[in-house]
């Protein structure tokens, strides 16, 4: 089929959208996890935007997804000659795109014409709706207009800007040329400039939402509302009065013009949520936000196996499936770092992005301590840690290789690179035990949580994000006692420490070793609590109730 030819040059979806969810919404992220072959994304909130559009498909809802096409994707994960960690940038190609022969312009900084191609995803490939993707990378640009999409959260500033700039006031063109949208879903701040776009097409507020990810900074972006301004953030200049309406003294602050601009908004778990009003209730904008908590694929993230022996409550064949992953996911360990780890034994993974309050490094607080848990001759344990820092965040990758040149101590100690979707859903599938210690209130979240129960893996976690919804000590989890956030940070990692060593020692591991009946009663336990709750049709179906018609 040629281009011209193509059903997306308008709103399509290959299905006559179901009754339900028939509102025209198009859903803007910065980046979607949608295959590991597709490298647009850097994590959960990835993940999530995938999931979501593999339930918007199954359900048959009326969505597309608009996004970026990042040459060079977030980055590659490799190794220094020290086994450090080394961060490449290396062009991407997609085959299975369709150019759709669609441009916007947007105006960035005194250039009018930027042209904005975008290309297709189409649902038959990954079984999502479509998804568009927005490039920058066209010969009629200049050097610096090409560039603007070549990585994921560029650590330029200017680049960044642009780059919001492209995703929001690109993007909403592109769905005016489709047809336009019923409803426009902002998944965090990064498309903002789409909703002062839309203002000023006379879009009101009814049809605009927003998706608050995360208390921290990082996820909350604030700039310089007179340099945005000069910049094409806001779609045409503003004048001065009107400029400093949207402005916190000089400053925009991306979550509260998004709030402001919304008829509604979603925190993502309902102690997130509580969080969130706390954090915005300075600027009136508590009452907006609600509660829909995240979730995840069953059918993407879980292993067909693993969850067929489930469903028949076949423990034996579920322990018989788990081995047989362990043994998949120890292939990959041995291949990357030499060690050879038993499936009998127990393994916690620790995986997802390194920062800071996620406290990548908590076990080897008392190093001693460590060190008696990693030898213990009776009570064996494996551990693997992997997951992507930013690779301008110096902190986190100190201490990425810091737990790689602890980890030539001990055999049963692996330091993984390559944190992308698939290595996720291996670290999973053969897990035992999903550790999560980040400092209390800081998780919004915590998705990958919910793909490990699925897979049969128990979470060993502190009681935030979605937590409070799922678990129960000793029954479907491993909940640490919460910490008082408003203590110090030495004091809090002193206290989540000393009890993460107590409940793996006292209870984890005893547990798995000398009480398999009741561990295996555990993980059963999980499997069955965290489907459907934390599926992302619940999700999905939560939108359209709540956030889109609500």
């Amino acid at each position: 089929m040629t281009a011209k030819a193509s059903p997306y040059h308008q709103w399509h979806h290959p299905y006559k959208p179901a009754a339900a969810f028939s509102t025209r919404v198009a859903y803007f992220s910065m980046e979607f996890g949608i295959d590991q072959a597709l490298k647009i994304y850097s994590g959960g909130l990835g993940f999530l935007a995938g999931s979501h559009l593999r339930s918007a498909f199954d359900l048959k809802q009326n969505l597309i997804g608009v996004g970026m096409l990042w040459k060079y994707g977030y980055y590659d994960q490799t190794r220094n000659a020290d086994r450090s960690m080394r961060a490449e940038h290396i062009l991407k190609r997609y085959d299975f795109l369709e150019d759709t022969g669609l441009e916007v312009q947007v105006t960035i900084n005194d250039n009018p014409h930027v042209k904005v191609r975008a290309y297709v995803l189409r649902p038959e490939i990954f079984g999502t709706v479509p998804l568009y993707l927005l490039s920058t990378d066209l010969p009629e640009n200049d050097h610096l207009s090409r560039t603007i999409t070549d990585r994921l959260y560029d650590p330029n500033d200017e680049t960044r800007i642009s780059q919001s700039i492209v995703l929001g006031i690109g993007g909403a063109k592109l769905v005016e040329m489709l047809g336009g949208a019923q409803v426009y879903h902002l998944n965090e701040g990064h498309a903002l400039p789409a909703f002062y776009y839309l203002r000023d097409r006379g879009v009101d507020s009814s049809r605009l939402v927003f998706t608050t990810h995360t208390p921290e900074k990082g996820g909350n972006e604030v700039r310089n509302g007179y340099h945005l301004n000069n910049r094409g953030f806001f779609g045409r200049t503003l004048p001065p009065p009107q400029l400093q309406q949207e402005l916190v003294g000089d400053e925009l602050n991306f979550t509260v013009s998004a709030l402001r601009h919304s008829k509604k908004a979603n925190a993502v778990s309902r102690l997130h949520a509580k969080v969130a009003q706390g954090m915005w209730e300075p600027f009136g904008l508590q009452d907006k936000i609600i509660p829909i908590t995240n979730a995840q694929h069953p059918g993407f993230w879980t292993d067909p196996a693993l969850r067929k022996a489930f469903e028949k409550k076949n423990l034996k064949a579920v322990a018989k499936r788990k081995r047989e992953l362990k043994a998949g996911l120890f292939n990959r360990v041995l291949d990357q770092t030499g060690k050879m780890f038993d499936p009998e034994v127990l393994t916690v993974v620790w995986a997802r992005r390194f920062a800071g309050y996620k406290r990548a490094d908590l076990l080897l607080r008392d190093f001693e301590r460590f060190q008696r848990l990693m030898n213990h001759s009776g009570q064996k344990i494996q551990i693997i840690w992997a997951g992507k820092p930013y690779p301008e965040d110096y902190g986190a990758i100190h201490v990425f290789n810091r737990l790689v040149e602890v980890s030539w101590q001990f055999p049963n100690m692996a330091v993984m690179t390559g944190y992308e979707m698939e290595l996720s859903r291996m670290l999973k599938e053969g897990s035992d035990v999903w550790l999560n210690n980040p400092r209390i209130t800081r998780e919004a979240s915590g998705t990958s949580g919910m793909t490990a129960a699925m897979n049969g893996s128990v979470n060993l976690t502190v009681n935030d994000g979605w937590i409070p919804e799922f678990g129960r000590h000793g029954e479907n989890a491993f909940i640490l006692p919460e910490a008082d956030p408003n203590q110090p940070h030495p004091v809090q990692d002193d206290m989540d420490a000393r009890n993460l060593y107590r409940i793996l020692e006292e209870e984890v591991l005893p547990m798995y070793y000398q009480h398999p009946d009741a561990w295996n009663a555990l993980v059963m336990q999980g499997m069955e609590d965290v489907v459907p709750a934390f599926s992302s049709h619940r999700m999905a179906t939560d939108y359209y109730k709540k956030l889109y018609k609500g």
